[in-house]
């Protein structure tokens, strides 16, 4: 699919730019251009069409537009990390695409070709390849995304999609040196449920965990923990990010998949690189009885949450309305740290990547 061009008339200044640059943010500023791929329905399963890259700028959408009442809605997050010689590089692209596909169908969505959600990417960063930031953990955040926008008022799959990707130059997740974060246990709230949408990255999800991220930030909370109080109040996941437990005889564990847990990309590459390491990777229920317990007997050393934007950071606190359920200062040689710099080197181009995980975009 040939991807036409049409280029911005005003886009920013170098100083502009710089000024951005200089101290991205997360998520505050975007790059000049979008690339954007239509689908329209037919009797043979429908097509893509009218591949391009485009000014960035507003959508116009009909206010019957389905995503506005119905919710018909998917996204991915990944980035695009400079290298020493100049080149740009994605990480694990391809799992992008098949979770991204793997959202689609949830939301009976049409999937998109990995081939074409691939391209999309390389033709953005090419058309935006001065917005790369090359400061020490910064990236350009890719945010694809998908949107219902036939204009009805009828309850079935849309007959019309947009296909869009958005450019974010992106500093650190949390901003600052790197410092274990306190973490909110959620009672009240739940993120999803059995036969949900768990496992779809759709903003509906993400939309029914804002009102506990905002009791975390009121607790002094960066994030927020949910569980499932119908299974013995098994960890499941945080707000943005899957969560790890390293305990003293060398086991990591991770909540297992159920439905209800957003396939990570990071924390398939976290279980991979522990793997290659020789630990035992456990995937399977652990409750907060579990984390009480051995944080209390001392064979809980370190708990961290993984995730593309904030890449792995070490939680120092549970926090909950009766309890801190603390962990362990990190020591030197931490598992944490040392799969956040193998992972952070694989992506930026300064540790080997084994696993062949790296796409060169430009």
């Amino acid at each position: 699919m040939e991807f036409a061009q049409k280029l911005s008339t005003t886009p920013k200044s170098d100083a502009e730019r710089a000024a951005v640059l200089a101290n991205p943010g997360f998520g505050d500023h975007f790059t000049d251009h979008t690339a954007v791929v239509d689908w329209n329905w037919s009797e043979d399963g429908g097509r893509w069409s009218n591949a391009r890259i485009e000014p960035y700028g507003p959508i116009a959408l009909d206010p019957a537009a389905s995503v506005l009442h119905y919710g018909q809605e998917i996204f991915e997050g990944l980035k695009a990390y400079s290298h020493a010689d100049g080149t740009v590089w994605t990480f694990r692209a391809e799992a992008n695409a098949e979770r991204f596909n793997k959202s689609a169908a949830r939301l009976a969505l049409p999937e998109l070709p990995t081939e074409v959600f691939i391209d999309s990417l390389r033709q953005l960063v090419q058309t935006d390849r001065s917005w790369v930031p090359s400061g020490d953990g910064e990236a350009l955040y890719l945010r694809p995304f998908m949107i219902a926008t036939e204009a009805f008022l009828g309850v079935r799959p849309a007959r019309e999609v947009s296909y869009r990707v958005i450019a974010s130059p992106a500093g650190n997740y949390f901003g600052g040196e790197l410092k274990p974060v306190s973490i909110w246990l959620s009672t009240r709230y739940a993120r999803a449920g059995r036969g949900g949408t768990g496992e779809a990255k759709c903003g509906g999800n993400y939309a029914a965990s804002l009102a506990a991220q905002m009791e975390a930030e009121s607790n002094g909370c960066k994030q927020v923990l949910f569980l499932d109080p119908f299974n013995d109040n098994a960890v499941e996941e945080l707000g943005g990010m899957n969560v790890f437990f390293v305990f003293d005889d060398g086991r990591i564990v991770t909540p297992e998949l159920n439905g209800n847990i957003l396939r990570g990309v990071t924390r398939s590459s976290v279980i991979q690189l522990a793997k290659d390491r020789g630990l035992t990777v456990e995937e399977r229920k652990i409750t907060l009885d579990e984390w009480r317990r051995t944080a209390e007997n001392g064979h809980l050393r370190e708990v961290f949450a993984c995730g593309t934007a904030a890449v792995i950071t070490p939680i120092g606190e549970l926090k909950t309305t009766e309890e801190s359920i603390t962990t362990p200062a990190l020591p030197a040689d931490s598992v944490t740290m040392s799969i956040r710099e193998q992972l952070l080197g694989i992506q930026t181009g300064t540790a080997e990547d084994q696993h062949g995980w790296l796409t060169r975009l430009a």
